[in-house]
């Protein structure tokens, strides 16, 4: 009954913690969707009136006044109330993380590509939240048992650990799938781009071009280094920036391939080709050996699964005529 007690209420914890992350998240989602529903009404409107896109002058169109209402009664409920308590407590478990945690929450952040939509201030929430958690779910699993208070320790100390590392473990799943998409679809994005550039684009113009009709976690690291260099950075930095965030070493190769041809002076069509066969091999390489790990990984549900099962099937009908056979001999 007790460990029954504990367990709900540290899911009435998590719940009110994920609660109270979301709140300030509703607001912003309302109105985006609101902005959303109005311009994908906008577009609606001219694909039906094309001639008059010219004589149109833009208006406004306003919310109503009750759904206006409402929706500015719940921000400024949630600006008062919920919003100073969740600061509040992002603000202290951030003093109170380490140092070393901090960067590397902040390091896996940048990795998965997130950076502007996660707050590292909310991720160090939710780890402290998990561990938090984890450690009550502990404390009720041996709260009735009769063990050594040294193994009481070590369990909560398990538990702790445990709720710590469940977060991290989320992000390092999170960069790596994000690396598998950018390195499958790196090499069909060189192909296109080694086309555009030798059919007369420019560089900046191919990407362009490609960034427009693709979609992808790769495609929105180019999105972003064309945006950093319209906002005044430099080629070299901008491609450097792109090649820390997705940290993968083909796109290490590519980057610093193009920086060299474009201080150098070299034939980027020529830079593109060779950087575009390498990457169509190296991807092939890895497929293969995805390939032959299959097997290896293969091993352990045959062992777990298979291997029960077949000597059920065969030894069960051995052991009943042995068992039979004792018996009549007895």
């Amino acid at each position: 009954m007790l460990f029954l007690v504990a367990l709900i209420t540290a899911m009435l914890f998590g719940v009110f913690v994920f609660a109270l992350l979301s709140i300030k998240q509703a607001p912003e989602a309302q109105l985006r969707k609101r902005l959303n529903d109005m311009i994908d009404k906008a577009e609606a409107d001219r694909a039906l009136h094309p001639k008059q896109r010219k004589n149109v002058t833009p208006t406004v169109v306003a919310m109503p006044k009750i759904v206006e209402q409402q929706f500015s009664r719940k921000t400024a409920l949630a600006k008062r109330v919920f919003q100073p308590i969740i600061e509040s407590i992002d603000e202290r478990l951030q003093r109170l993380t380490p140092t070393e945690i901090r960067l590397q929450l902040e390091d896996k952040i940048f990795r998965a590509g997130k950076l502007g939509v996660w707050g590292l201030r909310r991720v160090i929430t939710i780890w402290c939240a998990s561990i938090a958690v984890a450690t009550v779910i502990s404390i009720a699993l041996i709260y009735n048992s009769d063990i050594h208070p040294l193994q009481r320790v070590m369990t909560i100390l398990i538990g702790a650990f445990v709720g710590a590392a469940i977060p991290f473990a989320v992000l390092n799943s999170t960069v790596r799938n994000r690396q598998k998409a950018l390195r499958k679809q790196l090499p069909e994005f060189l192909d296109i781009l080694c086309v555009s550039v030798q059919a007369g684009l420019s560089f900046d113009g191919a990407v362009a071009k490609m960034v427009r009709r693709m979609h992808g976690p790769l495609i929105d690291e180019f999105k972003r280094m064309q945006n950093d260099v319209a906002l005044g950075m430099t080629h070299q930095y901008a491609l450097t920036n792109m090649a820390r965030r997705c940290d993968l070493e083909e796109i290490y190769l590519f980057t610093t391939s193009v920086i060299q041809a474009e201080k150098l002076g070299t034939s980027m069509t020529r830079t593109l080709k060779q950087q575009a066969d390498n990457i169509r091999d190296r991807h092939r390489q890895h497929v293969k050996g995805e390939a032959l790990k299959a097997p290896v990984k293969m091993i352990f549900p045959m062992v777990l699964f298979i291997f029960p099962s077949m000597f059920v099937v065969l030894l069960f009908p051995a052991v009943l005529s042995l068992l039979r056979n004792l018996n009549f001999g007895q």
